[in-house]
């Protein structure tokens, strides 16, 4: 029996049932199906933790070999029936006696019935048979419930509940993570960490299983910082040099010298880094012209996105931009995308003759249908909205494979690429990894403001790199 009722603009109200109008026998159900994001919502809700519910590789190996619901997720929805469907609002909760016969695993739809057994003139309470029971008619929860019933009537419209994004960014971390686990690490030379988050980002790389780090700079300074915040660095390499320009220095030999199989940034300024990895006397150059590529991972958006290019390339030509396409293509592949999407963005999405970076997105994605760009699809110019939003893209007539479904954003010019994702990283909270690609070997290019985190994320990146060439070779 439900107490809500359809108003005439399709309003919905809640309305109860005070103790003269209850029956004994009166009924009133409800049903839900477990999610993960219930999971998740309702540890952060309690700070219930267990492993046993939110750690699914603990999980697999206990005695329900998957992951279960809290308890009391399942009774909670008990009181959700007495409070908005019978009697409804105004319902206290006295006691409750219930027994938990089987666990609730995600995917199962649960009904919750409520039975009027019951009522007690001289204190208005009433007594309610609960029942749970899954799918398969399977009874998840028995017992009973005592009530104090509603004292006044009531009807109010219907509370719209605010929507709720679950920001699991570590749950995320682990996912990129995973798509390492099992490949030995890679040698990573790291130029100058010489402070807390340049030092701990390969130390914690390498506790991953991800790199060996040979850690270049002043060893003295990189032993007193690592005894200062407690690291164990006693089984790397440490190749001692002067200062930070030696130490990009030395990093570069020690991968032209196959030493090492990538590259990273500690605490020095990018300049310092690049200048030694361009070098044409002992650098790092190949072919193809060097880009970065942030690949972000925003809660938002249902799929990593790649934005190029955000931190090499000030104002790149068109000639550039082919380059730099195709190393986020190629990154996409060894990501696990065999034909990207590519977004080639503009602040419009038609070719204006006075906005350069359309013409350029028109001649692109030409370029790529005579086979000069290959292994993705591309389309362009298009505005971000149209890129990331198939809504956006619908109102405006977009039709494109591209638009709304985009793997690829690729920028006008470092200054909007930078801020764009800058945005996402501290307004949208996303996962970031950085890694400059064209190199010999994968460069771990981070902000010196980028955590540890982010430093491992970006080590992952590179070591898939490292071993597709590997592979490649």
């Amino acid at each position: 029996m439900s107490s809500a009722h359809s108003a005439p603009h399709g309003e919905q109200y809640l309305e109860n049932r005070i103790f003269s109008e209850i029956r004994v026998g009166d009924t009133a159900s409800l049903i839900r199906t477990l999610r993960p994001e219930d999971i998740q919502l309702f540890a952060v809700m309690t700070g219930d933790i267990n492993p046993a519910i939110v750690d699914q590789e603990f999980a697999h190996s206990g005695i329900f070999r998957e992951v279960v619901a809290h308890g009391m997720w399942s009774a909670s929805l008990i009181s959700t029936v007495l409070g908005t469907q019978y009697p409804g609002p105004g319902t206290i909760l006295v006691d409750q006696s219930l027994h938990f016969v089987r666990p609730v695993t995600i995917g199962d739809t649960i009904t919750i019935t409520v039975t009027v057994k019951h009522k007690f003139e001289h204190n208005q309470h009433v007594v309610f048979d609960c029942t749970c029971t899954n799918q398969d008619d399977l009874p998840v929860i028995q017992g009973s419930v005592e009530t104090l019933a509603p004292r006044d009537k009531v009807r109010r419209a219907k509370v719209t509940l605010p929507d709720v994004v679950i920001a699991d960014r570590h749950g995320r971390y682990e996912q990129l993570l995973a798509k390492v686990r099992g490949l030995p690490p890679i040698d990573m030379a790291v130029a100058h960490p010489c402070d807390y988050e340049s030092l701990k980002g390969p130390l914690q790389a390498a506790e991953a299983g991800l790199i060996e780090p040979i850690l270049v700079g002043p060893e003295k300074k990189i032993r007193s910082l690592a005894e200062e915040h407690g690291f164990d660095i006693s089984r790397f390499r440490i190749v001692n040099v002067k200062h930070s320009h030696e130490a990009a220095a030395m990093a570069v030999t020690l991968v032209r010298n196959g030493d090492a199989e990538a590259l990273m940034k500690g605490s020095l300024h990018t300049d310092e880094l690049m200048g030694e990895v361009v070098s044409r006397a002992g650098g790092l150059r190949t072919g193809r012209r060097l880009s970065h590529v942030f690949v972000m991972d925003v809660p938002t958006y249902p799929k990593p996105l790649l934005i190029t290019d955000a931190a090499i390339n000030i104002a790149p030509t068109l000639e550039e931009k082919v380059h730099i396409i195709q190393n986020a293509i190629d990154l996409a592949h060894i990501l696990g995308r065999p034909e990207p999407k590519v977004a080639i963005l503009s602040a419009v999405e038609t070719v204006n003759p006075k906005i350069q970076s359309t013409l350029d997105a028109a001649a692109l994605c030409k370029m790529a249908d005579r086979g000069q760009i290959k292994g993705g699809i591309l389309d362009g110019p298009l505005a971000f909205d149209n890129a990331v939003s198939i809504v956006a893209a619908k109102t405006k007539g977009i039709k494109s494979a591209v638009a709304g479904d985009a793997d690829i954003l690729v920028v006008p010019d470092l200054e909007s690429g930078n801020m764009l994702a800058k945005q996402l990283e501290y307004l949208a909270n996303a996962l970031t990894a950085g890694v400059v690609l064209g190199a010999a070997v994968p460069i771990v290019l981070t902000s010196r403001a980028d955590t540890a985190e982010t430093r491992t994320a970006s080590c992952a990146i590179a070591a898939l790199i490292a071993h597709a060439k590997r592979k490649a070779e």
